[in-house]
């Protein structure tokens, strides 16, 4: 599902983001992404969704070369993936409803299929009652679940987090990461990173460690040889 086969990424400052990093996630598997700070997770995650493009090395995203998406199809080829940032990124003079609506009215998609997809959304998040509120009438768990309503209501077969859980306390933390695994039950590729080791470390999946722009450990899936 996602391959990186011998990536680097160098900015116009001259920092090395990543150096030759090879990484193989299977179809429905979920992992987390761990590194000190700059080494390189969110660089990793902009080149999944396109965000930033790789200057060496191939990217494969099923059977997609990322190299060969033309900029005019990167919004499309965007819907297949779902996005939770940290700070959540809400628009707070929207309702609760139009905000996890918004992925759809981008894609045209029809109001009675909108209205159908974002109450199962907020249904799956716990939030199906607080639709018509508007996001800053929310706790920051509660905003965090809608950011994570939007990401899915696409129905994406990949799902990436970056600090998910990095402004909650550990029992909201335990919350998101528990919504994460059960999409990934259904089916959904999750890839999460994430500081918080204590959290992860009580979690049965993988974990893939970067320092400095290198895969330290965690490179292969379970059913390969760890890096």
């Amino acid at each position: 599902m996602i391959e990186f086969i011998n990536v680097g990424k160098r900015y116009e400052d001259g920092h090395e983001a990543l150096q030759n990093v090879s990484l193989s996630m299977a179809r429905g598997e979920m992992a987390f992404l761990t590194g000190h700070s700059g080494a390189g997770k969110s660089t990793l995650l902009k080149l999944i969704m396109l965000m930033e493009r790789a200057d060496r090395g191939q990217i494969m995203i099923g059977n997609q070369n990322l190299a060969r998406i033309p900029r005019r199809q990167i919004a499309y080829f965007r819907r297949h993936i779902g996005v939770v940032f940290q700070d959540h990124r809400l628009l707070f003079d929207r309702t609760v409803f139009d905000n996890v609506a918004l992925p759809l009215d981008v894609a045209g998609t029809p109001p009675r299929e909108i209205a159908k997809r974002v109450r199962a959304a907020l249904d799956k998040v716990g939030l199906l009652s607080k639709e018509n509120l508007t996001p800053i009438q929310l706790s920051g768990g509660e905003q965090q679940r809608i950011g994570i309503a939007r990401a899915v209501v696409n129905k994406p077969p990949i799902l990436l987090a970056d600090e998910p859980t990095g402004n909650l306390d550990p029992e909201l933390s335990s919350e998101i990461m528990k919504l994460f695994s059960e999409f990934n039950q259904v089916g959904v590729t999750v890839l999460i990173a994430t500081h918080d080791l204590d959290l992860i470390s009580r979690l049965p999946f993988r974990v893939i460690e970067l320092s400095q722009g290198h895969i330290i450990t965690g490179a292969k899936s379970v059913a390969g040889v760890d890096a």
